[in-house]
């Protein structure tokens, strides 16, 4: 059977909603906050005004000092768009023993937010058919890099995006908690770390959130 021209949208669709609903804690909070904000507008008169700053503050106070005691409470900072202009409002400091306050110039680690943001990259170069997400990932990759196969099974662009590559977490030789050490693990580095890993199973079929997987998937789209 042919596909039909709207294959792709659907394929890129299917993407988006899977990599949503995977996505990390840092847009489980994004979620969670742009829900308080809906509700807090909703709340407002009928002449639709966004909430007001002290309004905002507060909710990021509750939000902040909620997640005090799980390492995550430290702060937060939003920035607004409406029919009155930009505005910035922020709480709390920039991390744990820094009581700097925060602004909108304060730079932030995204963290897997990224990997939304990557997967949207594909949908979109899916719908234009610039890739397929049965595509290997090997096909977009520098010649002479070695992705792990099983049983005759490539790794596909799919598998990456679900997280059902194969692939772990992380490299063995990174820390998960070394944030120092990730910071100088390169290309080369994961390269050479997939040519000796083998997949303990195949490819597309089972579900295991992979750092690496979206890492190699945003290589491969480069």
């Amino acid at each position: 059977m042919q596909p039909t021209a709207d294959e792709p949208r659907i394929e890129a669709a299917n993407v988006i909603t899977l990599t949503i609903r995977r996505a990390g804690r840092a847009a489980v909070m994004l979620a969670a906050f742009m829900a308080i904000l809906a509700a807090a507008q909703a709340r407002q008169t009928s002449s639709s005004v966004l909430p007001s700053d002290a309004d905002i503050h507060r909710m990021l106070a509750e939000r902040v000092d909620t997640l005090a005691g799980q390492d995550d409470g430290v702060g937060i900072v939003v920035g607004i768009i409406g029919p009155q202009g930009r505005r910035v409002i922020a709480y709390g400091h920039r991390a744990r023993g820094d009581s700097r306050p925060l602004d909108g110039d304060t730079v932030f680690e995204i963290g897997s937010v990224g990997k939304v943001f990557t997967a949207l990259l594909l949908a979109d170069m899916v719908r234009t058919r610039d890739v397929a997400l049965a595509d290997p990932v090997a096909k977009y990759l520098p010649a002479g890099v070695k992705v792990p196969e099983r049983n005759g099974r490539s790794i596909t662009l799919l598998d990456l995006v679900t997280h059902t590559s194969g692939l772990p977490f992380m490299p063995d030789e990174v820390p998960v908690v070394d944030e120092s050490a990730a910071r100088e693990y390169g290309a080369r580095q994961l390269y050479q770390f997939l040519a000796r890993y083998d997949l303990p199973r195949d490819p597309g079929t089972e579900w295991d959130y992979s750092n690496i997987g979206y890492w190699l998937l945003g290589q491969a789209l480069a």
